[in-house]
This record gives structure tokens, sequence and C-alpha cells, in this order.
């Protein structure tokens, strides 16, 4: 394969030009670079190259060569398929029965099944980057290729070599070479001898184009004198015989060359003249033995490079079925790197191809190498000691599996797919530039010659398996152009020119796609670029014209292609499609000039394209990208908004265009007729320099309304807002709404405002007209932004006398228009006093305000004619006093106003600042909106640092004074308070409570924790006595809550706590503190006591409703007195559960004996079904012969009334049949699984496995050659078949549980074996893999080894037994059936007694019934047949 030099895209022509001189002329080209440093070389090159790129190659036929011009005219080539002109060609019966070394893409062989599992494709990238490769058939030699297998039965064609040749070898040993014409110039060998040597294998022309080499595919080696067509060598001892010639390759030396044969082997052939003798002596560089060479590339040098250090060592890439090898042939044999593969489809083709590239500011050899979807690129540098080093480049990851690579240029790489497709992909981005399908090609393979056919198929499986997708051969390149040989043709690639790329798309009607592209070559980033030479601001220029050429065709286009007149909307979306593309690329390339006259004037012919266009100019101008616009477009743009009624646009057009060319006042009139105050203003500062007539205009449509106090509309309040925005621009020295005013024009505008502001009476004024308009009316429109649009101004003076008489001015007219007035609110007199007050509170301050102005306004807020407005005159005042104002009053006097307005916050704000904190708690408590915030105020005051000592001690004791109301404001923030900041004085607090109420919230807050104050209780260590006070006032105030806050409450004694709830009578509290002292007896006794007494009422009561409270009271009692029995009867004997629950029975049964049959009692019904219940509960403690004996010892039951204890009796026989159920279904359900799960093993353990492939997956050869008699053949489930030999060598087995066990070494290579170890997921992830062994018929495996004879005598399950079992259970879900009966049997057996435990037997805490996923679901017993 050819080498070229960085960015070198020389399309040297091998077609037919008008005279001979001018092909030699361009093909000469070459000899003239020489002496070029390596860091100008880039350069250089590209500018020669340029000048070859541009021009075109002609592809004649046979007889009669085309024109340039009808071969640019003509339909692509890439889309239509090549038609041979004699159809005799296409007889199939001509085709020679032994060029069994040429396929297709239709056979088996160039497909590719691994395609299918790779990822998905890359988006198709036509659009972004055009077509970048043209291709096209050479017909001359295609058409000789097949007269010549016709008429001189040369065969088909099987390999190709291109130099300024061509070279084609065929299948019955003829080497055709042809000219750059396309015409046959020699028909080397002949079929008698091609009948002898077999076919030509392969082909190699040396660097001038002299010699040329020709490999046979039964190991012969020709060499010819191109000249003269004489043979001069022919070399049948240069390799082992029997082996095809795989490769054949000149050096840069024309006296040494390398020949790859199919037995995997390289040699060095060096060829000598000794006294008139020709001899060529051979020297084995690599042995096929050590593993098979498929692929071999010498480095070549152009003559530019002659000189390169990195010549000198004839560097020669060799790649072998595992490895890459880079050795030095010079000045004495040296290995100078290897490099591994890795993991690949053993089918993939190795590949191998050298470059020079410009990196680093030096040019050096890049190797790139690939075998399947990952390529690799090997940066060779020499080093200053004379060392090689190699380093790596960033890899590119493929989607598909490779059969060639060739680079083209230094950026950019040509790669063919197994699916025949051809990808251009730019090296540095690695981006996919185009896809190219040339399947029509029908490459030529070289399959026979891997397999050695010619020679008996004498070769390696698995370099027979490489061939199937060989075609190293087929393919050429040379001077930026690639040859592909199909079998009737031969084909060239090359890149397009940028123009020629350009051109492409225009001729698909893709003008778009065309601009786009044009651009991208305009910028610089475009990739696989030809044919622009010359610096940036050249090559700019050059695409900028073809641009400009494009978009006036694209114009053109537009027009003509408009759809029917008639229907507006398919027009504009026409329209609107196009014309921005226009606009874009045009403002792009920056030709305003071209935009505005001859493309506004195409597109104004149709209004609807005008109006588009008109509008894509919007967008721009907003973003102020497009300034200078002409007049004619300027006022066609705002009519257009304008009769689209689209004003804003327009006044936003407007702000950012230079309207100075404009008719002013027009535009000033539409501007106020819709609205377009911003506009108007606008045009004014900037068309006439006058800011003071747009004040004048909009002060007078707001003052009229607001001096006559009405309420503005919603379009007179933006003109307000818009107003105070226009005087702080202006004062500020911006413009309005965007953008500086002039800084010459900034004190004079400064100046004009105020005294526009400051006017006594407007220009027009009325006599009833008060003083001051423009203040009156801006403090009337909104005082506070207007004193802050003063503030701001009075912050950007200067301090030189006219800024200090203008701000005393201002102040002394605000004064007069808002003292004297009676019209403005507190709020706006506040919001004066509060600007005055920070303009004088400031350090350079040169105001002047008389003090008692701020004594009537303290008057006028504190003490005003009503009392409304409260906190509004409260809030205006503290602003006042926190903006500076505070120096203006006398303090005793402002407290006691203060105090007497109730201004809460203003006596906060006195105390503040003298520190008498203990007098802001009164301000709080008194201050209905903040008396909530006073815990928070204690709370930080007590906390934060900062206070002294003795602060601290006055606020708690304010804080103690008037606990009582803070306790009755929020008990829950009281007692946080407390038991934070002094929790040793609780006792003191609770003394201090006398309201018993009170105290009982301060403490259930206190000490209840569901109360949620954020305290730890560990830490308050409150005595016990508190927490029984507590009790005692709970059981007053809240008897039914007992219970519950006893169960959360800590730190009672239960003895004083018992009395307490005896005092009070709450039997059922005492009763469960008696149950917690472990007295279970005796809060027994209480609770049945308590049923009793309630059962008695029931039975004194006369007639009443069935919906009877103390029938609701009796259930709830006994369901108490069952929970209380069932909680404890866990922890006692039988004796003492009888003691609980049959006098539990029989005080629920006594009612029912009282009754007679006759006479039964109202409630008689209830009573049964609540003694029911008692009995269910029992029987879970108690055995029912128990329960039924002493029923029937009952003196009433004894005396035959058996009827009454018949729901009883029934219920147990129920209990009995539900167990027997219980029993068969499990049953059942066991047998059943048993025998699914030995069906399941048998038929998993008599399985047979069934491998992939016929070979063993480490060593590739085939199973039945290995001949060792003690060598085993294991299978494994997975598929894959290995000889145990090849295991052992790998040490693919590990040791479980005594056993060896083998593992399959491709599942498992990943994992390193010391890491596997034996549990269920490893066999699922199939690293431990059961095999079957196939004993050699010479092995007895009765003679193995002692481990063998030990697992025999034992029942040890063989490993694909195990695999089977692990299987079946993990078909399991959940829990086995058998483990649920076993922990059922336990959990029973610890009561003997029991016949029902239910959940009241307590499972551990591992029990499987824990489970969330356990459901028991039970069917009815199967029906068994006699």
């Amino acid at each position: 394969m050819e080498n070229e030099l960085d960015h070198e895209n020389v399309e040297q022509s091998l077609c037919a030009k008008t005279t001979e001189e001018e092909l030699n002329k361009s093909f000469n080209l070459e000899a003239s670079l020489s002496k070029f440093s390596y860091i100008d070389l880039d350069k250089e090159l590209e500018f020669k190259n340029d000048l070859i790129d541009d021009k075109e190659f002609d592809i004649p036929q046979v007889d009669t060569p085309p024109t340039l011009e009808s071969i640019l005219n003509e339909t692509d080539d890439e889309d239509e398929s090549f038609v041979l002109e004699d159809p005799t060609l296409l007889n199939i019966d001509t085709i020679d029965s032994h060029s069994y070394d040429t396929s297709s893409v239709a056979s088996s062989d160039s497909g590719d099944r691994t395609n299918l599992k790779r990822k998905k494709r890359l988006p198709d990238s036509f659009s972004l980057h055009g077509s970048v490769m043209r291709h096209s058939l050479l017909k001359g030699i295609s058409a000789q290729i097949v007269s010549a297998a016709d008429k001189v039965d040369a065969g088909l064609p099987t390999a190709i070599a291109v130099s300024s040749l061509i070279a084609v070898g065929t299948s019955h040993g003829l080497a055709l070479i042809f000219d750059q014409n396309q015409a046959l110039r020699l028909c080397l060998g002949s079929t008698s001898v091609g009948g002898q040597y077999g076919a030509i294998s392969a082909l190699s022309i040396n660097n001038d184009c002299s010699r040329l080499l020709c490999g046979f595919a039964k190991g012969q080696i020709t060499m010819w004198d191109l000249a003269s067509g004489k043979l001069l060598r022919s070399i049948t001892d240069a390799h082992p015989p029997g082996t095809a010639i795989l490769h054949i390759k000149f050096t840069d030396d024309p006296t040494l060359a390398i020949c790859n044969d199919s037995g995997g082997s390289v040699f060095e052939l060096t060829f000598k003249r000794v006294m008139g003798v020709r001899t060529c002596e051979s020297r084995c560089l690599f042995s096929g033995s050590k593993g098979e060479v498929c692929c071999i590339e010498p480095l070549h040098s152009k003559p530019d490079l002659k000189d390169h250090p990195i010549t000198q060592f004839s560097l020669l890439a060799m790649a072998s079925l595992t490895k890459i090898l880079v050795i030095g042939l010079k000045p004495s044999l040296k290995v100078w790197m290897t490099f591994p593969y890795g993991r690949m489809e053993p089918s993939s083709v190795p590949l191998l191809a050298w470059h020079f590239v410009a990196a680093h500011n030096s040019v050096n050899p890049m190797l790139a190498f690939c075998r399947g979807d990952v390529v690799h690129f090997l940066l060779v540098k020499r080093d200053e000691s004379g060392a090689i080093h190699v380093t790596k480049q960033k890899h590119l990851h493929l989607y598909y599996d490779l059969i060639n690579f060739t680079w083209i240029n230094s950026r950019t790489v040509v790669l063919l797919d197994s699916a025949e497709k051809l990808h251009v992909i730019d090296r540095q981005t690695q981006e996919e530039l185009e896809t190219v399908e040339i399947s029509e090609v029908q490459l030529v393979y070289n399959s026979s010659h891997f397999k050695s056919l010619a020679t008996g198929g004498n070769v390696s499986q698995a370099l027979a398996l490489v061939g199937e997708k060989a075609c190293y051969q087929s393919i050429s390149s040379y001077g930026g152009q690639i040859f592909y040989l199909g079998t009737k043709s031969v084909y060239v690639m090359m890149l397009r020119s940028w123009r020629e790329r350009v051109d492409h798309l225009l001729k698909q009607d893709c003008l778009t796609e065309a601009l786009a592209l044009a651009w991208s070559f305009h910028e610089g980033k475009a990739k696989a670029v030809v044919g622009l030479s010359g610096d940036a601001s050249k090559r700019k220029a050059v695409v900028a014209d073809r641009m400009v050429e494009i978009l006036f065709h694209y114009t053109d286009r537009a027009l003509k292609k408009c759809p029917d007149q008639g229907k507006i909307q398919v027009m504009e979306q026409h329209f609107q499609d196009m014309v921005p593309v226009i606009v874009d690329y045009c403002l792009l390339l920056q030709r305003k000039d071209l935009l505005f006259s001859q493309m506004y004037d195409k597109l104004s012919e149709n209004s609807v394209a005008k109006g588009v266009f008109l509008e894509c100019l919007e967008p721009y101008i907003l973003s102020d990208k497009l300034v200078g616009i002409t007049p004619q477009v300027m006022k066609d743009l705002i009519v257009h908004f304008q009769d689209k009624k689209l004003m804003e646009n327009v006044e936003a057009l407007i702000v950012h265009m230079d309207i100075t060319s404009l008719d002013i006042q027009q535009v000033v009139l539409m501007c106020w007729e819709n609205h377009l105050y911003d506009a108007m203003i606008y045009v004014y500062n900037r068309g006439m320099n006058e800011f003071i007539s747009p004040m004048e205009k909009l002060f007078k449509v707001i003052a009229p309304p607001l001096n006559a106090g009405k309420t503005l509309t919603d379009e007179q309040v933006v003109m307000g807002n818009k107003l105070l925005v226009y005087i702080s621009c202006c004062l500020a020295g911006r413009a309005y709404p965007l953008g500086d005013i002039p800084e010459d024009l900034v004190p004079l505008v400064k100046n004009q405002v105020f005294e526009f502001l400051i006017r006594l009476h407007s220009a027009e004024a009325s006599p009833e007209e008060e003083i001051y308009p423009y203040v009156r009316t801006l403090l009337h429109f909104d005082t506070r932004e207007f004193l802050n649009v003063l503030a701001l101004t009075f912050e950007d003076f200067k301090n030189d006398k006219q800024a200090v008489e203008y701000q005393q001015r201002i102040v002394d007219i605000l004064l007069k228009v808002m003292v004297e007035n009676s019209d403005f609110t507190p709020s706006q007199v506040g919001c004066l006093f509060t600007f005055l007050a920070r303009q004088l509170a400031k350090p350079d301050n040169t105001l002047f305000v008389n003090r008692t102005l701020f004594d009537q306004v303290l008057e006028f807020l504190c003490s005003p004619d009503d009392d409304s407005r409260h906190s509004e005159r409260q809030q205006v005042l503290l602003e006042l006093l926190q903006a500076g104002g505070i120096v203006q009053f006398e303090e005793s006097r402002l407290i006691r106003m203060a105090e007497k307005a109730e201004f809460y916050q203003i006596c906060e704000f006195m105390y503040e600042r003298e520190h008498q904190y203990d007098k802001i708690i009164d301000c709080y408590l008194r201050d209905p909106l903040r008396e909530e915030e006073v815990f928070n105020y204690i709370h930080n005051i007590l906390s934060i640092p900062g206070h002294s000592a003795e602060e601290k001690q006055s606020v708690w004791q304010k804080a103690m004074d008037h606990i009582e109301e803070l306790v009755s404001l929020k008990p829950c923030k009281a007692a946080e308070l407390v038991a934070t900041h002094f929790s040793e004085q609780i006792e003191t607090v609770i003394n201090k409570l006398q309201n018993q109420v009170l105290l009982f919230k301060f403490l259930r807050s206190l000490l209840d924790p569901r109360e949620g104050i954020h305290v730890n209780q560990e830490l308050l260590q409150i005595s016990p006595c508190i927490t029984e006070q507590f009790i005692e006032l709970l059981c007053q105030f809240s008897p039914t809550q007992v219970i519950e806050t006893l169960q959360v409450l800590e730190g009672y004694r239960l003895e004083e706590t018992i009395q307490i709830t005896q005092k009070y009578q709450l039997h059922e509290v005492t009763a469960y503190l008696l149950e917690k002292k472990g007295d279970v007896p005796g809060a027994f006794s209480i609770m049945l006591k308590r049923l009793q007494s309630k059962l008695q009422e029931i039975t004194l009561q006369g007639e009443t409703t069935r919906e009877d409270p103390s029938l609701k009271d009796v259930e709830e009692t006994m369901v108490e007195t069952i929970a209380l029995c069932q909680r404890n009867s866990h922890n006692l004997n039988q004796q003492q559960r009888e003691a609980l629950w049959f006098p539990l029975l029989e005080a629920m049964m006594a009612p029912q004996k009282l009754s007679t049959s006759a006479t039964p009692h109202l409630h008689s019904e209830a009573l049964k079904s609540l003694t029911m219940q008692v009995l269910n509960s029992m029987a879970a403690f108690i055995a029912l012969p128990s329960i039924l004996q002493r029923i029937l010892q009952d003196p009433v039951y004894g005396k035959g009334k058996l009827g009454e204890i018949q729901g009883l009796i029934l219920g147990m026989l129920d209990t009995f049949n539900y167990e027997q159920t219980l029993l068969e279904t499990t049953t059942s359900l066991l047998n059943q699984d048993l025998h699914w799960s030995l069906c399941n093993l048998r038929a998993s353990v008599t399985r047979g496995l069934n491998p992939k492939q016929d070979y063993c997956s480490i060593c590739l050869q085939q199973y039945k050659r290995r001949q060792e008699t003690a060598d085993e053949i294991i299978v494994f489930s997975c598929g894959h078949l290995y000889h145990s030999f090849c295991l052992q060598n790998k040490e693919c087995t590990i040791e479980i549980e005594g056993q060896a066990r083998w593992t399959c070494y491709k599942c498992s290579s990943s994992y390193k074996a010391g890491k596997l170890s034996e549990n269920s997921s490893e066999v699922k992830k199939g690293r431990i893999t059961p095999s079957q062994v196939k004993m050699s018929p010479s092995c007895d495996p009765s003679k193995g080894d002692p481990a063998v004879k030990k697992a025999t005598s034992e029942p040890v399950l063989d490993p694909q037994q195990i695999q089977a079992f692990d299987r079946l259970c993990r078909l399991y879900r959940g829990s086995s059936r058998l483990a649920l009966l076993t922990e059922l049997s336990q959990s029973r057996g610890s009561e003997s007694y029991r016949p029902f435990s239910g959940s009241q037997s307590g499972p551990a805490s591992h029990s499987i019934f824990q489970n969330e996923n356990f459901q028991l679901q039970l069917i009815p017993p199967p029906v068994t047949e006699d």
C-alpha cells in the first residue's frame, strides 16, 4: 500500500489527456518536490496539491476518449450501474472453471453476520459533508480485462498493483500492464507458465516503475523489466515449496523485497547481479511455526523524504494472527515493537497501513493497524540517540468489521467493511464523512490463496478462516487515488475538490446543504478539503465569491418555484423556508450591499417575499447585529409592520435603528397615535437632540387627572412610570431606553431637566394652576419612586457650587409643596422626611432643613385628627428614625408621644438604643400584633453573646414577673423557654403559677413529649413529685387522657401514682399501673369488678333500646379485660391462666343464668355473642377439653341445658376440620413437588451438550486432529469445546469442596481464576460451567487418579447434576413448603395444649412468616379417587 505525505491529496490521473506530454508533466510533479524543511513541508505540499487537484481526469472508453464537459455533464457514476457494451462478455460459460480465487459480494465470504450484533449505525452524514468521494469505472481497462479472458484465456483478474502504470494479474498466470491512457502496454507471462505456476496471487512495482514482481499461487516468484517486458528472474527456492505467495512487496531499496507465504512465514529477498548473472538470496525473517503472519507492509517514503532519519532503518510491519510486529531490516535485523491484539473474532482480517503525518512540528510515519472493529494508530519517531520510539495515539472504535484500510491523505482514511461499504473517516475528529456502497464493483477476494488450494489446501484452519474475507491484492492506492479490482472491472476512487462537492449538491437541487457546506469551507471547519490554496483570507474570498453566485441562483429559484399565486398561506410558508437562508448568509458574509440592493430588489417583485424578507431582519436589528440599513428598507420595514398592526415590533425596531434619514415628524406622529412612548422619546432624543419636549407631552396627559384627584387609567400609569424612568436616565447621563447620552451633552441635559422640573408654572398654564406643577405631579404620582430618583441624582452630583444650589432648591420646593398642602397622606409626608433624614445624615451633607419642620411631622404622625392608618403612621415614623432622623428629635419627648400613640415599635427602637431590654418585653406584650414574638426576643437576648449578665438578669426577672401572661399566651413556648435557659428554677416557676389551669398547661407542655417542645428530658432532671403533681392535675382536668399520657411519660413512682388514681377513682388507670407493677391478679380483679358492676347495671335496667350506652360500656370493658389476659397469658403457667380466664367466663355467663328460658333477658343475644368472644379468645391459651369440662361442671349446664353451648362445640369441630384440610393439602403439594423435581433433575442430567464448533477454542485446531493418547475433549454447556491439555495449560481448573472443576476459558477470560468462588451467582453467570468429558478410546477410566476413585466410592453429584439441581432451586419463588411446615411444627411443639396458636405465639425474629412476600393461600383438599 502506498504511503503519502500529510495533506497530500494529489489526484494523479490515469486517464487520457490530449497529449502524453501533459500526462508526464502531471506525473513528474512528484519529482519536483525536494529540499523542503519538514516544518514547511505541509504548507508547500498543500500548495502543490491544489495545483493538481483542480484538474479533472477524463475516463475514456477504449476507442474514443470523451471531452471534459461530457464527463461533467453526464449522470453520476455512483447512481447508475455499469453496463458492458458487448453482451457476450456477460456469458457465464466464458468464465474459467478454475477461477475459484475470485468471489464477489454475493458470495458467503463477504457477508458479516457479526455486523448484526454491533451497535447502531451513525447518522447519515451526506447532508453535512456532501459527497466527499468521486468513484469512476476505468472503462478501458475493464473492457480489456474481460476481452483478455475471452480471447487469450487469461482467466479472471486476481491482483492489482498501481504506480505510474497499472498491473493486473490473472488466474491463468498473465500480468497485464496498462499505461495512463488505459492502453495495454505489456502482457507478461503465458498461460502455459500459468498452468505450471498457478494464478498470480500478488504483485509489486518498485519506486521508479522499472521492475515488477509477481507471486504465484503455487509459490513461484518472477521479476520482469517493465521497460522491455523481459523476464529477469524466476525464483522457485526463496521459501518452502507447496505454499502460495500471499504478499510480495518491494522496499525503498530496489534490491530488497519481502514476501509472505501461506505457511505464515516472511522472507527477505536480496537481488544481486554478479558478473552479469542475476541472483536472489533469501533470508527467513519470521517463521510461521511461531504464529502465522498474514499481512506485511514495508514503510515507503516519497522522494521528498529520502533524507528522513527513519528511512535508514527500512522498517517493516507484520501482522500475525495474534500480534503486530515492527522490525528494522537495516543496518541489522532488529525488532522495535510488538503489540498484541486482545480479544477479537477469529475470522477478522488483520490490516496494516503506513503514512507520513505532520505532528509536533515534524513529519513522522504513523502505522494504522486493526483487526475487527477497532483501529489503532502508532506514531513512530527516531530520537537523538538513534533509537525508535512508538507512541500510541487515539484509537478509532467502529460499528462494523473491516476488511481494508487505506490512507487517502494524512487526515482522511477510507475503510471497507465486510458488507462492502466504504466509509470515509476524518482521522482527527473520528467523524464519518460519507458511506458508499461498492457491491457493484464485485470485489475480488484472495480466499483461495490463503487456503492454498493450488497446493492442496495445506494451511492451518485459523489462516483459512481469516482468508474468507481477505482482499489485500484487490485494492491498491497511489497518489491520493484508490483502485478496486472487480471480477470484470477496475474502479478508481478519489476525493472531490471543494468546488466539485458544492456543485454535486447543486446538481441534486440541495441548495441549502450546498450553502452550508460552502460556509464550512469558508470558516475552515470542513473535513477532507481539496483544492483550496493560499492564505486564509484568499481562501475565504474564493469561497465567498462562489457562495454569492449560489445565493443569486437560490434567490431566482425561490421566486420561480413559488406556489400558486392564490394561496397566501402556502406562499408565505414557502418564502419563510427560503428567504431567511438568503438573509443569514448575506449577513454572515458581511455583504449588506448585496442584501439591500440586488437581493432586496429581486425579492420586492413578490409582495409576500418582500414581507417575509423584512420580517427576517427584525431579530438581527433587535440584537444590534444589523446597523446601517438603507432609508428605503427602513421605511418599508416600518410601513410593513404598521400594516400588519404589529406596533410593539415597530417600537422595538425604531429604538434600535438610526432614524436620522427618516421623516422625523411623521414618525413622532405615528408613535404618539399608537402609544409608542419609548419610540417617541428615542426619536426626539436621537433625531432632534431634544430632551424636554417628550416630558412636556407626557406631563400633559397625566397631570390633569392627578390634580383632580382621579384614579389614573392603566395607560396613564404606564406613561407615568416611563416618565419617571426617563427623568432618571436623563439625570444619570443614560439614553432612553438603552445606551448612553453623548458625553458632551450630559451636563447640558441634566441642567435642562432640572430647570424643567423646578419651573414655577408650565408653558401654557391656566390661572388656577398651583405653583411647581411638575414636582407636584410626580409627588402625587409616586412619591417614593420620585424621591428615589432624586436620591440617586444627588449621589451623582459633584460638590460644586451649582450642584449644591440645585439640591437645596429642590429640597425647599419639596417642603413647600408637601408641608403647605393637606392633600398628601402620612405615608407620602413620611417618605419626604425619610428622604431628607437620609440626606442630612450623610457626612458631606450641605443641605439645610429647619428642625421645627421635623417636630411638626412628629405631631402630625403621633397625634392625628383620627386614629386611622395607625400601622402606616408607625411604619413611616420608624423608617424616618432608621434613616437618621433621630438626631432631629428630643428623645424623651419622642418616647412619651410614641407611648401615647401606642407606637410600640418606636418605643422598642428607642429602648434598644438605650439598652433597656426589659422594657421592650412590655412593648411586645402590649402590642397585640406582635405579642407572640416575645418568646423569640427573650430567647435571643439570653442566648446570643454580647449582652451583659445584668441585662440578661433584668430580662429574665421581667419574664418571671409576667410568667402567667406568657403561659396563657403560648404554654409550649413558655415551657421551652424555661427548660432551655433556667431548668434549675422550674419549681420557682411552678410556685409563681397560682392558677391551676395555667399550671396544668405549663406542666403538660414541659413533661408530655407529644406536645412537641424541643427539650432533652434527661437534662431537665425533673423530680418525681413534679411529674406526680402533673398526673394529679391530669386526673382533674383531663381524666380520659391519663392512660395515653402515662404510656409516654417517664419519671413517676408507681405506688404514689396508684394512690392518686385511686383517690380520683380511675379504675382502668389503676389496673394499668398494677399490671405495669407486675401485680396481674390485682389488675385483673379491678377490671373484673368493673365489668361485674357494668353487667349488674344492665340486669337491673328496665326496658331500654338496643343501642344502650351501658351495653357499649360492657363491651369496651370486656375487650380491655380480654386484652389484659392475652398480654399476660404468655408468661403464666396453665393454672394461673385458668385463674384469669375462668372468672372472666363466669362473670359473663352469670347474667344469663339469672334469666329463665321463659323470660329471657332483654340483652341476652348480645351477652351470648360477647360470651362467645371470650370463649374464642380463651381457646388460644386454654385447652378446649378443660373449657368444656368447666362448663359441664356448672350446675346450670350440668342439668341438661346443653343447647346453650352448642355454638362452642360447633366451633371446636370447625377448628378440627380446618387443620385436617391444611394437613391433607400440604401433603398433596409436597408429593407433587417431589415428583416434578425428580422429573426435571433426571431430564437435566441426561441432556446432551451441543458444541458450537468442531475446533478447540484455544488452539483453534480441530478436535479430531490431536492424536495424544491421554487427551480428552471437554464440552461446556455454553457450547465451547476444548482439549483438556489446552485447558490445563491455561489453568482453567478450580478446587471446590475438594473436587477439581473445569471452567470455560473464553467465558471466564475476563476474570482472574483466583477470584472465582463457589456460589450460585458464579454458576448463573456461566463462568463455572458444567462440562461433559469425552474420553479418548485409549484412556481407561478405571485407571484414573486416586481422587477419582475416592469420588466414585461416595454418592457425590457430578458438576452437571449440581448445576441442574441449582437451576431447580432457582425456579422456586419464596420459601420452600417444607420450611413452612417445619416452623409451624416448632412453634406448636413448645405449647402442648395450644390448639391454634396464631400470632400470639410470637414467632422468632428470623421467622419466614415475617417475610413481606409470605402469603399462604389454601385450596380445598384434592378429591382422591378410589
